[in-house]
């Protein structure tokens, strides 16, 4: 897998963003993020140049706007963030991370329930 570029928590609440709405100005960016954050439209700028100087993003000017769209997938980020994490903590082994989930009382019985049916569904498919 190709490397995807590092993107900081916060910097990942300003992707989300993007991948949902794009493509989107700058100020619908600061308006959806300075309603459930307490950065300033300042702060959600910054972000979103480092954004592009780190290559996830591009833009285009229209006018005096400019309009983000993402260079990174949000299904291929998140895939390689989760294998990075599996590796990091649990030796790359998902029955590990899963047991020390289950071992610690951090799963619920309705998430029992859901994975036991995608193991069921994803079994019928073999």
């Amino acid at each position: 897998m190709k490397g995807l570029p590092q993107i900081s928590e916060a910097e990942y609440e300003v992707m989300k963003v993007i991948w949902r709405d794009a493509p989107v100005s700058t100020n619908e960016v600061t308006d959806k993020l300075t309603r459930t954050t307490a950065w300033s439209p300042k702060t959600i700028q910054t972000m979103l140049k480092r954004l592009v100087s780190k290559g996830a993003l591009t833009y285009v000017k229209e006018g005096r706007v400019f309009v983000y769209s993402p260079l990174v997938g949000e299904e291929e980020y998140v895939s390689q963030k989760s294998s990075s994490f599996l590796s990091r903590y649990y030796g790359g082994a998902l029955t590990s991370m899963v047991s020390a989930y289950l071992e610690n009382d951090r799963l619920s019985d309705d998430e029992i329930d859901t994975l036991r049916s995608l193991l069921d569904k994803s079994s019928h498919k073999k």
